[in-house]
């Protein structure tokens, strides 16, 4: 397994580092090691501090230093991450124990592209005068309505998942029966890409990437056999947690805002800064959750041709 493992990741580096198709196949695990050190080189000159995980262990501190990163307050951040994610994906693809990380992973590189989008729309710092005292600028963030278009066009061009056609028409009756919009099984390209083995560095799995607490919340087991990786029965508790939310929230944007970030997180946030609306909480969101909503909102119209105001609740 580990030469195999080893072999794939330096298939991968062949393209990155002059003259590795000519290797003699014994070096290379001095091959892998050069490989990974150029890697990491040539990603921290873009200013990037994630290094490319080896092993099992530097995998898992890797996916949770990149977790965090998502829950970030500030977007722009991911702009500069999809080069070490790109690069990180072999190395999560070529191990069993790794894959359900590289499913969900995939699933987000889309959400690079977009904080790349929205890097471009910065407005640019303006030149300091001489002689003046340096005073810190305010960090740009950008506006909902930004993130909306930049979603737009990125979704333009996404084919529909591979497995979308099977579980669409098998999971819509499911959210039907549990009072949601049909329509909200499409979380599941944006949450797993339709598919039910991802799982998160937070501990989120399955179609639906449900969290431990509100898979047990909402009546699934984790042992002996965890139900999340159970699509029908994860679509369920999916429903479940959403009609719930929007119950509370009564806003289909901020009950996604919700099921992203954790309704106690967007209940203090909405507190805390006094605000109603999901435009006006969104810069205080969460980097992943603030692309989670609008990006939801555009496979929406991309797949249905709905907006989520247009969503009708189910009594």
């Amino acid at each position: 397994m580990k030469r195999t493992r080893a072999f794939l990741v330096a298939t991968f580096l062949t393209a990155a580092i002059p003259g590795v198709a000519q290797t003699d196949p014994e070096n290379l695990a001095q091959l892998l090691e050069a490989g990974r050190n150029l890697l990491n080189q040539q990603l921290d000159a873009r200013g990037i501090a994630l290094e490319i995980p080896g092993d099992l262990n530097q995998t898992r501190t890797w996916m949770k230093t990149l977790q965090d990163r998502f829950a970030g307050e500030y977007v722009l951040d991911l702009s500069q991450l999809r080069p070490a994610a790109e690069a990180a994906l072999p190395w999560l693809e070529s191990s069993g124990e790794t894959k359900p990380y590289a499913i969900w992973l995939r699933t987000r590189l889309d959400y690079f592209r977009a904080a790349e989008e929205l890097q471009r729309l910065a407005p640019a710092p303006e030149p300091q005068k001489p002689n003046t005292k340096t005073v810190p600028t305010p960090r740009t963030k950008p506006t909902p309505e930004q993130q909306r278009r930049v979603w737009s066009k990125v979704m333009a061009l996404e084919p529909w998942p591979e497995d979308a056609g099977k579980y669409v028409t098998q999971l819509k009756p499911v959210f039907t029966a549990e009072r949601v919009p049909s329509e909200l099984v499409w979380i599941a390209e944006v949450e797993s890409s339709f598919q039910p083995g991802a799982k998160s560095p937070a501990g989120a799995a399955g179609l639906f990437q449900l969290m431990p607490g509100t898979a047990k919340q909402e009546g699934l087991r984790l042992w002996p056999i965890d139900q999340r990786y159970d699509p029908e029965k994860s679509a369920h508790a999916s429903a479940k947690y959403l009609h719930a939310l929007h119950s509370e929230f009564q806003d289909w944007s901020l009950a996604l805002a919700a099921y992203n970030a954790g309704d106690g997180q967007v209940r203090t946030l909405m507190k805390r800064h006094g605000v109603r609306s999901y435009d006006r909480l969104a810069p205080h969101l969460p980097a992943e959750t603030q692309l989670y909503v609008p990006k939801v909102e555009a496979v929406l119209r991309r797949r249905e041709g709905k907006a989520l105001a247009e969503l009708k609740s189910i009594p």
